[in-house]
């Protein structure tokens, strides 16, 4: 009988320390403004914006004719009509807006292609096909079958489009964003009248953003903020008869302290270090907001190994909740298993503070554990959200559309700086199968039921230190040792074959693992009961050891 052909693994990729965020960004209310206050900053935010707008177009008609020509004559322009330091920070923000839509336009070539394959690939199967591990079948029916022929025209008909303008230099960018664009034609449903959509569409598309400038007083000139919190602007030339003090300025009455980071950002300022300023409008509660943003100083990178002398806890993420396990150095679980919940559901606000507060938790929990590291998966599902891929199976696409991988782990990484704990970064492949079938029944007791989450970050967190997830190596053959008479070893890192499936051995198993016929057949006892004479096996004798 011809032996199954194994399954190829693919390759596993070696953890790392994720790198930490590369600024730092607070916020404060502008409280006590006077209606002259909010009238000139209407004002400048509105001729700003006007400013704005042209420059991002003009930006894009150059498409791939852009230089430094180009950028010079356009700040010219700008300047002009405003000041240096304006249009330095307005054709800035302009190029980093191109670049991001840029960007989003590789990402969106790379969606198409993605859906052009497994459209292609489903239709070359026959009706009703049964796909394998990993690739989905054919489709069930022909009228399925037709209305996916249609969709992969659109798919084929938007993505000559899509890469013409690509290749043209063409970007599609909206000043205000486009989701507040295409709620104009429906308002009723985004429960906003039209004047309320109107207010929120000039605010967004406002200008009051300043770049900071090392050297210069209180490291901006545009919006300059002194350590006792008055806050004054730089008024364009256009509007410089509003100015209340010398050299144009407009100073405010509201006064701002920064209570988060106070501190440090008086440290910058009082050293004349750069710090970017930028004023906006909650429109719906009527508050004017000033944030203050600067370049944090490269952290010191940590060496691996130093991270894994303390061992390290393994948190696997999923839709509704961290699982968390508490790892030694040796790679062995210690205590108990944490679970820390949320609810992603609501609004926007409301999803972040879930985030907080659950990695909150999770930090809280690791500082008094003294572990130094946390080691998370590194999962992008863009490939796997597909409707092409998974049409059917609407609720595993909101599954795997639910877990927050960017956000969380940006979340992660910044909180973890403050809290001078590093992120480990590990290979998703296969951590959530051996978890479940090496570590979730050996964990399980009478009083604890270990789930397969809680297994998959015991994986997780292995993985990271840099051990096998295996508990055990295979023993060796049995002509090299005592007929296998001995406790399997530790796997160690050169083992060959350590992150492969264990070996099926009769006994109890894991549900995902299929019993071995053969070698069930070979070692059951028979039920009949013949007479067999019995040999008796030898055994040698210990040695005489005397003097």
């Amino acid at each position: 009988m011809a032996e199954p052909v194994k399954k190829k693994l693919r390759e596993i990729a070696r953890p790392f320390v994720a790198d930490g965020p590369s600024g730092v960004s607070i916020r404060d209310r502008l409280r006590g403004l006077t209606a002259e206050d909010e009238k000139v900053l209407r004002l400048v935010g509105e001729h700003m914006g006007r400013l704005a707008s042209r420059d991002l177009a003009a930006r894009v008609r150059d498409a791939g004719d852009h230089g430094n020509e180009t950028w010079a004559a356009r700040k010219r322009d700008l300047t002009a009509l405003s000041s240096s330091r304006w249009a330095g920070s307005v054709t800035s923000n302009t190029h980093d807006q191109w670049g991001l839509s840029r960007r989003a336009q590789h990402g969106h070539l790379q969606s198409l292609d993605a859906g052009i394959r497994m459209l292609r690939h489903r239709l070359a199967l026959p009706i009703g096909e049964k796909g394998s591990k990993g690739k989905p079948g054919g489709y069930r029916s022909k009228r399925e079958w037709f209305v996916k022929t249609r969709r992969l025209h659109i798919l084929e008909h938007e993505h000559a489009q899509v890469s013409a303008q690509r290749e043209a230099g063409k970007v599609s960018v909206v000043r205000g964003g486009r989701r507040l664009l295409h709620q104009r034609h429906n308002l009723a449903a985004a429960g906003k009248t039209p004047e309320q959509w109107r207010a929120e569409w000039e605010g967004a598309r406002w200008f009051l953003t300043a770049d900071g400038e090392s050297g210069k007083r209180l490291g901006n000139e545009t919006i300059r903020v002194t350590p006792d919190g008055e806050v004054s602007i730089k008024l364009p030339a256009p509007l410089a008869d509003l100015a209340n003090s010398r050299h144009g300025r407009y100073v405010l009455a509201a006064r701002v302290g920064f209570p988060h980071r106070g501190e440090e950002w008086r440290d910058r300022i009082e050293g004349n270090r750069a710090v970017a300023y930028r004023i906006r409008l909650n429109t719906s509660s009527g508050r004017w907001y000033l944030d203050a943003s600067w370049k944090r100083a490269d952290l010191p990178v940590i060496p691996l190994n130093a991270l894994r002398a303390g061992g390290v806890i393994g948190v696997d993420t999923n839709a509704d909740h961290l699982a968390a396990w508490r790892l030694d150095e040796y790679g062995n679980p210690v205590g108990e298993p944490r679970r820390f919940d949320y609810n992603l559901s609501g609004t926007a606000q409301h999803r972040d503070a879930q985030l907080r507060h659950a990695l909150t938790r999770l930090l809280y929990w690791a500082r008094t554990c003294g572990v130094q590291a946390i080691a998370i998966e590194d999962l992008d599902f863009t490939d796997s959200k597909t409707r092409e891929k998974h049409g059917r199976k609407k609720k595993f696409r909101q599954l795997i559309s639910g877990i927050p991988t960017g956000k969380l782990r940006a979340r992660l990484l910044s909180m973890c700086a403050e809290t001078g704990i590093s992120v480990i970064a590990v290979d998703p492949a296969y951590t959530s199968m051996w978890g479940a079938q090496h570590w979730q029944k050996p964990l399980t007791s009478k009083n604890r039921k270990t789930s397969r989450h809680a297994a998959a970050s015991v994986a997780i967190g292995r993985r990271a230190l840099g051990h096998a997830i295996r508990r055990r190596t295979a023993p060796p053959p049995a002509h090299q040792s005592d007929v296998q008479g001995h406790r399997t070893a530790q796997a160690r890192p050169c083992d060959q074959g350590r992150e492969e499936t264990r070996p099926r051995v009769p006994g109890p198993r894991p549900r995902d693992v299929q019993p071995d016929a053969e070698r069930t057949r070979a070692t059951r006892t028979p039920k009949t009961v013949r007479d067999v004479p019995v040999i008796q096996d030898w055994v040698q004798d210990s040695l005489l050891i005397t003097d």
